[in-house]
């Protein structure tokens, strides 16, 4: 029975090794809480806030088929963390205060390793696993 066990133990590890990467809830809950409102529930750009603005709050399900099929990971991080020289439609928060918490070492495509707030790593990942 033990021997069963283990076997099912190592089986089930071996499994989640080769799984994809799932975003962390954490994403998921600060997309709700600080982005839904203007990008909406299902980050269609279609929140209650949409109408507000002179130009509409972007569907982010379709960030990476209109970069060729690639997700535009650094490309997010600049608009959501707010750094200098972004394209911003009117009304965008600088979201950057907000991710004061720990760094985690993020690898770019070209292999840079780049610390970056874990915050914002989880809300990137969140919108990527949104895409269609």
């Amino acid at each position: 029975m033990l021997r069963s066990l283990s076997a099912v133990a190592l089986f089930v590890i071996t499994l989640s090794a080769c799984a994809p990467e799932m975003p962390t809830p954490g994403g998921a809950q600060f997309f709700a809480q600080n982005c839904s409102s203007c990008h909406g529930a299902k980050a269609l750009g279609d929140g209650p806030r949409a109408a507000d603005f002179d130009v509409p709050p972007p569907n982010l399900t379709e960030l990476s088929a209109l970069n060729g099929g690639i997700f535009p990971t650094e490309a997010v991080f600049a608009q959501i963390y707010g750094y200098s020289g972004r394209h911003q439609f009117g009304g965008m928060p600088d979201f950057g205060p907000d991710f004061g918490g720990p760094m985690v070492d993020w690898v770019s495509r070209s292999g840079e390793v780049i610390p970056t707030p874990r915050a914002l790593v989880e809300l990137a990942e969140y919108i990527e696993s949104v895409q269609r």
